[in-house]
């Protein structure tokens, strides 16, 4: 298209989405005053956003909200604008969806549909200088997560914008319902949730701590049941579940999530923190493999998404004590 081509919706529409940038449009030779005409009272465009233009005149659909506000989050900065080439792609540029917008394009019952939202939260570099504008909120960065893709719309991770939106939140049933989504629905696990609640220093607010609590509670819970499965659907021999182990003297070894005591082989299941689960976990199975107990770890991450072989660790551990030497006798008792 060129500056003398007649302009219609119908020949600009042609391309992937009818939201475009100021940038997009001039790439394919529509200058701004071509822009601001199709966008004049009656006419066939609206401006969407801040350098953002809606290529109908009807009300604006969940996509074009998105989209839009991915535009405007991936433009570039002012200084570099003029003469700068559209971006190769969607023009996203580093922007991602984020908070309540995002968990609603990851799927979640908990989250309204976008067209819904007071707002669409976008994250960027802490570096650009965007205002939050109309349904746009910009949220920034210092370093910016690896985006997770849904229909080619970059989203923030799922630990990310849970902490993004639960910044916003002083509910504390809305927060709760969210999180325990967030675990029930395998979206993620909690440790990475407390990290980002951690990073974002949300650890403060009382609403959010009962939350939290709440999420490690039933994030065990669900990996419990995992663990549950895993034994029987793969054939393991049935353990003591939930023990804890100490010498006949009275000194703990510390407390695993399942033991085989004709194969002195114990399981720990890491729910805790990372920095509770290093130390506490590296002190207990130093003690108890001195003693010839072999201690697998295995992590709710894991048997979520591999759960057989994972199965295969433990039996093989358990074939493995017919080689070595028997095991000190230990004591066993209910956790």
């Amino acid at each position: 298209m060129t500056q003398n081509t007649p302009l219609s919706l119908h020949t600009v529409s042609a391309v992937r989405h009818r939201v475009q940038s100021a940038a997009q449009l001039r790439a394919r030779g529509v200058t701004a005053a071509q822009t601001a005409a199709q966008c004049l009272p009656g006419g066939p465009w609206q401006q969407l956003l801040p350098g953002v233009y809606l290529l109908h005149d009807g009300r604006a659909t969940d996509e074009d909200r998105v989209h839009g506000a991915l535009l405007y989050g991936g433009r570039p900065p002012s200084t570099a604008r003029r003469g700068v080439p559209a971006q190769a792609g969607p023009g996203y540029g580093e922007a991602m969806v984020t908070g309540l917008a995002a968990l609603a394009l990851y799927g979640f019952a908990s989250a309204p549909p976008t067209i819904a939202l007071h707002r669409i939260d976008v994250l960027v570099p802490r570096t650009r200088r965007l205002r939050s504008t109309r349904f746009v909120q910009v949220t920034r960065a210092a370093v910016l997560p690896r985006p997770q893709r849904r229909s080619g719309v970059p989203l923030a991770p799922v630990e990310r914008a849970l902490a993004d939106t639960v910044s916003a939140l002083t509910d504390a049933s809305t927060v709760r319902r969210i999180l325990t989504e967030a675990v029930r629905g395998g979206h993620c696990e909690p440790a990475a949730v407390v990290r980002e609640m951690n990073a974002a220093k949300l650890l403060g607010r009382p609403h959010v701590v009962d939350a939290v609590e709440a999420l490690l509670v039933e994030g065990r819970s669900v990996a419990e049941g995992r663990l549950y499965e895993m034994v029987r659907a793969h054939g393991l021999p049935e353990p003591l579940w939930n023990v804890e182990l100490s010498l006949p003297g009275g000194r703990f070894l510390g407390g695993v999530d399942a033991y085989w005591p004709e194969q002195a082989v114990a399981l720990e299941l890491g729910t805790r923190s990372p920095r509770e689960d290093r130390v506490a976990f590296a002190a207990e199975r130093e003690h108890l493999e001195r003693l010839g107990v072999t201690v697998v770890r295995v992590t709710p991450g894991q048997l979520r998404e591999v759960m057989a072989q994972q199965a295969v660790v433990l039996r093989t551990a358990m074939m493995a004590a017919e080689d070595r030497e028997p095991a000190a006798y230990v004591v066993v008792l209910p956790r």
